[in-house]
């Protein structure tokens, strides 16, 4: 976990959603653009403790997960996507246009393109400028 040792994320949360699988329209090639593959998400979110230690244990307090698979569906809804680049980059900006997420890690893996191997993806990392 050496992302929480970055000094601007040493008071926040780590929120996640793991392997969020989604069959969706990807790929450069003829073929990819036929019909829909196989993708799975991975989504880290930093907020700081600050802004998502609940006092009363109530929803509203915090991060709700819901955000991270509600905007990730949206997005792969308008269409067709080229590149998992442009998913990932894409999928990241919704992530730091919450006002609570201080930084997000997003990846994607297409997992059955290859035979010989588990996945092939991308892994994309911002973090919001301070306003220090």
């Amino acid at each position: 976990m050496t992302t929480l040792l970055h000094p601007a994320l040493r008071d926040c949360r780590r929120l996640f959603l793991r392997d969020y699988e989604v069959n969706i329209n990807i790929g450069v090639h003829e073929f990819e653009k036929q019909g829909e593959q196989r993708v799975l998400i991975n989504v880290e979110l930093f907020v700081p403790l600050g802004l998502s230690t609940p006092q009363a244990d109530e929803l509203h307090e915090v991060l709700d997960y819901d955000f991270m698979r509600r905007s990730i569906a949206e997005r792969v809804s308008l269409g067709h996507i080229h590149l998992q680049e442009t998913l990932c980059d894409d999928v990241l900006a919704l992530m730091l246009a919450h006002p609570k997420v201080r930084a997000a890690r997003v990846s994607t893996e297409k997992p059955d393109v290859y035979p010989d191997c588990d996945a092939v993806g991308v892994e994309v990392f911002g973090l919001k400028e301070s306003k220090a």
